[in-house]
C-alpha cells in the first residue's frame, strides 16, 4: 500500500511547498532532470489554480506503479466554481487571474496521463501522471496489468498514520483487492489493519472466503478489522466478495449497480459468519470499495461522465466530496484495464 500525501492549497507559499514535496518524491522515484521539470511545471499550474480558484483546495501527490515501473500521481481537487469551457481552457496560454498561462492544454501534453472532471458550482478534478521511464508497449505477460486501480488512503485529522489499508494482487485470471479498516485510530488501527494485509498476501491463491478465515485468525493479536476481499475474475466474468464490518462495495456498470453484502462484526474479536457471495462482472464495470470514513450517500449519476473518467480521478472526486474527516479514509475504485 502507498499512502497519498494531502497538501491543502489556500495560499500561493503552500504551491511552492507542493512544488518541492512533488520534486523531492520524484528524485526518489528516480525520474530524470528533464521528468522532474515536467512535475514541477505541472504541480506549479495546478496548484497556483488551486490559490486562485479553490474554496477547498487540495493537492494529492502519490507514488504509483505499473508494468514494475515507478511513477507519480498528482490529484488536484477543488470545490470552486468549475469550468463553463472546458475547451477554451485547454487552449495554449490560456489562463485566468494571472496565472502561470501554460493552460490545461499545456499540462496534458506535458503529462503521461491526463484527465479533467468539472461540474459548475461544485467543482474541478484533475488528473496528472508521470513515469519514471517510458510504459513498455508490449508488457511480458507477468508484467501485464488486467486491472486499473486509482486509491485515496487518508489518515483523520490530526493522526500521523491511517488505521485503514488497501491492498491488491494481480494475476492472468484474476485480481483480488482489499480494504481494512482497524478499529480506532492510531499506531494500533494501522497495526490491525496491516496485519490483515501480511495475511492476504500470503494467501492469494486461497479464495476471499478463506483468506477471510485466515485473517480472522491471525487478528485476534491486535484490536481487529473491518476487512472486505473481492476477486473479479475476467474470464469467468464475476466477482465473489467476502466482507465483515463497515467496508462499502458496489459494483456499476451499463446495465446499472449492485450493492454487495458485508456481515456485521470484527476480523479478529468477533465474527458470527463468514460468507462469499458472486456478483456478475461486465467489461465496462467499475468496482468501488470505501472504508466508513467516506459518507455513503454518494451518487455517481451525479457527476455526468465520470464513470468513464481514470479511477484515480473518481477516488479523488468522491475523496473531496464526501470524505467526514473525523475519520480514517480509503476510496478505491477500479476498472478492467483497456
Amino acid at each position: 500500500m502507498k499512502e497519498t500525501l494531502a497538501l491543502p492549497i489556500l495560499e500561493q507559499s503552500q504551491a511552492g511547498d507542493a512544488r518541492r514535496s512533488a520534486l523531492s518524491l520524484a528524485t526518489r522515484l528516480g525520474f530524470n532532470e528533464t521528468e522532474r521539470a515536467k512535475v514541477g511545471v505541472v504541480v506549479t499550474e495546478v496548484a497556483t489554480n488551486l490559490v486562485r480558484h479553490a474554496t477547498e483546495g487540495v493537492l494529492l501527490l502519490q507514488e504509483i506503479e505499473k508494468s514494475k515501473i515507478a511513477g507519480l500521481e498528482i490529484l488536484a481537487l477543488d470545490k470552486g466554481p468549475g469550468i463553463s469551457n472546458i475547451d477554451e481552457c485547454m487552449q495554449d496560454g490560456y489562463s485566468t487571474a494571472g496565472g502561470p498561462g501554460n493552460g490545461l492544454g499545456a499540462i496534458k501534453r506535458l503529462s503521461d496521463c491526463f484527465e479533467i472532471h468539472s461540474i459548475l458550482d461544485v467543482g474541478t478534478a484533475i488528473l496528472s501522471q508521470f513515469w519514471a521511464s517510458p510504459l513498455p508497449i508490449n508488457p511480458p505477460p507477468e508484467n501485464l496489468e488486467l486491472l486499473e486501480l486509482g486509491v485515496v488512503c487518508q489518515p483523520k485529522v490530526g493522526e500521523e498514520v491511517s488505521g485503514d489499508t488497501w491492498a491488491c494482487e494481480m494475476s492472468q485470471q484474476r485480481c483480488l483487492v482489499m480494504v481494512a479498516d482497524g478499529l480506532g485510530h492510531g499506531p494500533q488501527a494501522a497495526q490491525a489493519s496491516r496485519e490483515g494485509v501480511r495475511v492476504f498476501h500470503e494467501n492469494v491463491h486461497r479464495s476471499p472466503k478463506e483468506i477471510m478465515e485466515a485473517a480472522h485468525v491471525a487478528l485476534r493479536s491486535t484490536r481487529g478489522a473491518a476487512v472486505a476481499i473481492a476477486e473479479i475474475n475476467f474470464a469467468h466474468q464475476s466477482v465473489r466478495f467476502a466482507g465483515i464490518g463497515n467496508i462499502a462495495g458496489t459494483i456499476f456498470s451499463d446495465t446499472g449497480h449492485q450493492n454487495l453484502v458485508s456481515y456485521n462484526g470484527t476480523v479478529g474479536y468477533e465474527v458470527r459468519k463468514i460468507q462469499e457471495f458472486t456478483y456478475q462482472w461486465h467489461p465496462d464495470a467499475l468496482l468501488i470499495m470505501h472504508s466508513d470514513g467516506l459518507g455513503t450517500q454518494w451518487q455517481l449519476e451525479r457527476y455526468p461522465g465520470i464513470i468513464h473518467k481514470h479511477p484515480s480521478l473518481i477516488a479523488g472526486v468522491l475523496y473531496r466530496d464526501f470524505n467526514r474527516v473525523r475519520d480514517d479514509v480509503t476510496v478505491l475504485v477500479a476498472c478492467q484495464a483497456s
